[in-house]
């Protein structure tokens, strides 16, 4: 016997969800395997269990009608790898993989940690600093847009704010997700315009993705919505993740502890961070089937909220899930995706956080808050605008 998932109309997507989201991913756990979203008339999966299981089962919940939450930004981002189920996604990824592969990436290992070192050597002079723009920001702004061949021009600065608007854009339809459009058109328009081929730095991410294409291997649309992925997904996430690990190391003193006496944690210590502050709060999927979810039938057509944030802090999977822990090391977190959709650039954006740490771990003791926080709502993505950090 199946029965229909229980309707609520608890807001995920309020500006108070947004902002503070645990409280709201603890009550929609507790509604069941699958809630009713009956604010945006989509299903919801909250739950660890059945989140990773949704992500594994990408024949029953299906990415190709778009991971988006409303129907605009799913036609906009047709062609993209985020967008495809395979056969067709497999072509794309191995597109990327040949960029992202990690023999490729660790040839910028020294690079990173050499940018690392000089960067907090700087900062320690410093004392006081924002912990977004001056210490997460600075490798992906350096060193990723080389990476991915975006020009070296005035534009790079606003490549991060229109990325955020992209994102903005696939959550449910309203005025938050509407207002976010300029910035979507500004990033399309930049692609087309000053991220061409002949423009891309050589060497580059970006020139591996053009040269599939003239090679028939994927097309220039799919190459468009590629170069688009890496700049949001490469960029803002990684920003995002290392900007949140610092403030919870800051605001856990304890910890900050552990890794300055066993700088082994850090790895550990910034997977700990994507599962407590998940970049990446949600996508969506529509189910090809009636689907069977611990007794819960999903129908056919479906869409359905696939909540990393809320898998992430699930206390069936992680005891004491609102507590940061650095030598936790959860390996299997959903903060990077899972299946064939797990995150291409996980290699780079891991190497970045670790070099940036280990670094910060090497010269400062203290390591602390120098002030309140800001962050904006954003109905895809969780990070934040500002964040005073005082260090000796």
């Amino acid at each position: 016997m199946t029965i229909s998932a229980i309707e609520t109309d608890i807001d995920v997507f309020s500006t108070e969800a947004l902002l503070d989201p645990a409280p709201y991913f603890k009550k929609l756990r507790d509604v069941g395997p699958v809630a009713y979203l009956t604010e945006h008339d989509m299903y919801g999966l909250f739950r660890y269990e059945q989140v990773r299981a949704a992500l594994v089962d990408w024949e029953g919940f299906s990415s190709a009608q778009g991971i988006a939450m409303n129907p605009t930004a799913n036609e906009l981002s047709d062609g993209s790898i985020l967008s495809m189920d395979p056969p067709r996604h497999k072509a794309l990824r191995r597109v990327l993989d040949d960029a992202l592969r990690p023999k490729y990436v660790r040839q910028v290992a020294d690079s990173i940690e050499q940018l690392a070192d000089d960067l907090v050597d700087e900062l320690m002079a410093r004392e006081e600093f924002n912990g977004v723009t001056d210490f997460a920001a600075k490798l992906p702004v350096d060193l990723v847009m080389d990476l991915i061949g975006f020009p070296r021009d005035e534009q790079r600065d606003k490549i991060l704010v229109w990325a955020l608007g992209a994102f903005n854009y696939f959550g449910p339809p309203g005025e938050r997700q509407l207002s976010t459009f300029p910035d979507v058109q500004a990033l399309m328009q930049y692609l087309v315009t000053d991220a061409t081929p002949d423009k891309l730095l050589p060497d580059s991410f970006g020139q591996i993705v053009w040269e599939a294409a003239d090679r028939g291997e994927i097309s220039e649309n799919e190459a468009l919505m590629t170069m688009s992925a890496y700049a949001c997904a490469g960029l803002d996430t990684t920003i995002a993740g290392v900007a949140s690990t610092l403030w919870l190391l800051a605001r856990n003193p304890e910890q900050w502890k552990a890794i300055r006496e066993d700088p082994d944690l850090v790895p550990g210590a910034f997977l700990e961070g994507i599962r407590m502050e998940t970049p990446i709060q949600s996508f969506s999927r529509v189910t090809t089937a009636d689907m069977d979810i611990d007794g819960v039938t999903i129908p056919e057509g479906a869409r359905v909220l696939l909540s990393y944030g809320a898998a992430n802090r699930d206390e069936r999977q992680y005891p004491d899930p609102d507590e940061f822990r650095a030598d936790r090391n959860p390996t299997d977190t959903v903060g990077f995706g899972f299946g064939v959709h797990n995150c291409p650039g996980r290699t780079l954006a891991s190497m970045e956080a670790n070099a940036l740490f280990v670094a910060l771990a090497k010269r400062a003791t203290t390591l602390e808050l120098a002030g309140d926080p800001h962050r904006t709502p954003n109905n895809i993505t969780r990070g934040l605008d500002t964040l005073p950090i005082r260090i000796s």
